[in-house]
């Protein structure tokens, strides 16, 4: 029996949970605790329907900065896309700043990932507003670019996007020990190969005979270096169906951890009131961080 059906051991419930269990926090009531469960819970109709809306936003914003490249397009709406631009960076203010009044802890917000990447979103407009003559010292495309974090913010309303993530940090020591694994190949048969070609076929240090080799294991092949010799030639073939059995391996261990996520059955936005965990399941009755009952599941 699970600890999210079933009631464990006081001792257990006494145990505070783990840090990373603890999200920003939850208001317990009020208009900051509907906020919150609008904003950060999609289980409601109103919560699915701030979700889509800014899905729709996010993608319409990360147009207009595409076409804003385009020089073109740039010359004949060039008025309309600034405008438009400047819909959306207030728009996601907005939502930024909500997003600090509803939660307990706003500053941890703020620094995670999502946090940084909305503040992201929205600050180069801003510093083109403060500093006009920044292209001076900076290309004004980088802060262009900097917008183009905006996508990332997708991540944050798509289910498949997180089960993806917790894939592969659930694979992430099996990925690293396999990168370790190829590094030393590739590291091997690139010194073999400046050993058997040399400098007059191009290649003039170990770092460029790796720099081949990773090309080659990884099926890119820039062809800017070829083995000119048959014994060159020879090492390089065995390199290319190497690259082939390389490529299938980080495919399976990923593949196997999200089989293995699909198994552990749907989560959900629903919080605990006492450590503020999240992620429990629909039919869960109490929390398996701390052991408290858990609130009735609101979802229509």
């Amino acid at each position: 029996m699970t600890a999210s059906s079933s009631l464990p051991p006081a001792d257990a419930r006494r145990r505070p949970p783990a840090a990373a269990a603890l999200p920003f926090g939850k208001p317990e009531r009020g208009p900051r605790e509907r906020l919150y469960t609008i904003i950060f819970e999609a289980d409601t109709r109103a919560g699915r329907l701030f979700d889509l809306s800014l899905i729709a936003a996010i993608v319409l914003s990360v147009t207009v900065v595409v076409l804003t490249s385009v020089a073109p397009v740039a010359a004949r709406w060039g008025r309309e896309l600034v405008a438009l631009e400047w819909f959306f960076t207030g728009l996601f203010s907005v939502e930024y700043a909500a997003r600090l009044y509803c939660v307990k802890r706003p500053l941890r917000y703020a620094r995670s990932f999502f946090g940084v990447i909305d503040l992201l979103a929205i600050v180069p407009t801003y510093i083109g507003l403060v500093f006009p003559g920044a292209h001076v010292l900076i290309d004004v495309r980088i802060l262009r670019l900097l917008r183009m974090f905006r996508i990332l913010k997708l991540t944050s309303y798509v289910h498949e996007y997180g089960m993806l993530g917790r894939a592969l940090v659930a694979s992430r020591r099996k990925i690293l020990i396999f990168l370790s694994v190829v590094m030393m190949v590739v590291f091997l048969l690139g010194t073999v190969m400046y050993a058997v070609e040399g400098p007059e076929h191009g290649f003039t240090s170990i770092p460029t005979a790796v720099y081949w080799a990773i090309s080659t294991v990884t099926t890119v092949g820039f062809g800017d270096l070829t083995p000119k010799t048959d014994l060159g030639r020879a090492v390089a073939s065995l390199m290319m169906l190497l690259g082939w059995g390389i490529l299938a391996v980080p495919t399976g261990i990923i593949s196997a951890e999200m089989t293995a996520q699909r198994g552990l059955g749907m989560p959900t936005t629903r919080t605990c009131s006492e450590c503020l965990s999240e992620g429990h399941e629909a039919g869960a009755d109490y929390c398996k961080h701390c052991g408290a009952a858990l609130p009735p599941y609101i979802y229509d």
